[in-house]
């Protein structure tokens, strides 16, 4: 098959986040092509999209999971749960017209300061998917705890085992498409 077109979606906005660092990882250990989705979006707002319709780069991101082979999402933990900004996300797509999630391969991960390494966060955004009725894979589950300390200088997972799990990670979403 060829490369894996991969789509990114970071549920932190900080160029420098542990989970954006933890998509590109996911990216170089498995050798996919990887998009990253930008979450800089309006907030949801039902005036805003009755008054001007679907904003511009709420489509673009729309458009590129309906592209992507797959959607590899990567969650922070904030206040045991995915982030506003990956929720907001979320509530815009499920906005437009069809529903590019239909099927789609996807998986969660997560990089997370505290000891559980964002599972908390992974089990409420697994919930908020259902109603788009994703290919939602179950495992193997990547959650890098004290991610502070998990990567090194160039942004690089130093820990094997994290590796061979991320890898595993889109290996799965390669054989869900």
């Amino acid at each position: 098959m060829s490369e894996l077109k991969l789509l990114g979606i970071s549920g932190a906005l900080r160029e420098g986040s542990f989970n954006r660092k933890l998509l590109r990882e996911a990216a170089r250990v498995s050798g996919a092509h990887l998009t990253e989705a930008n979450l800089r979006l309006p907030l949801y707002d039902g005036d805003l999209e009755e008054n001007e319709g679907i904003p511009a780069d709420v489509q673009v991101l729309a458009d590129q999971i309906a592209a992507a082979d797959a959607v590899l999402i990567a969650t922070p933990e904030y206040n045991q749960s995915f982030s506003g900004v990956l929720k907001n996300a979320l509530d815009w797509v499920s906005r437009v017209e069809n529903n590019p999630w239909q099927d789609k391969p996807v998986a969660i991960i997560a990089a997370a300061a505290g000891r559980a390494g964002g599972a908390r966060a992974q089990y409420a955004l697994r919930l908020a998917m259902t109603p788009f009725q994703p290919n939602l894979l179950t495992g193997p589950e990547v959650s890098v705890a004290q991610s502070y300390a998990e990567f090194d200088e160039n942004g690089q997972l130093t820990n094997d085992r994290y590796l061979a799990s991320l890898g595993e990670v889109v290996k799965r979403l390669q054989a869900a498409v």
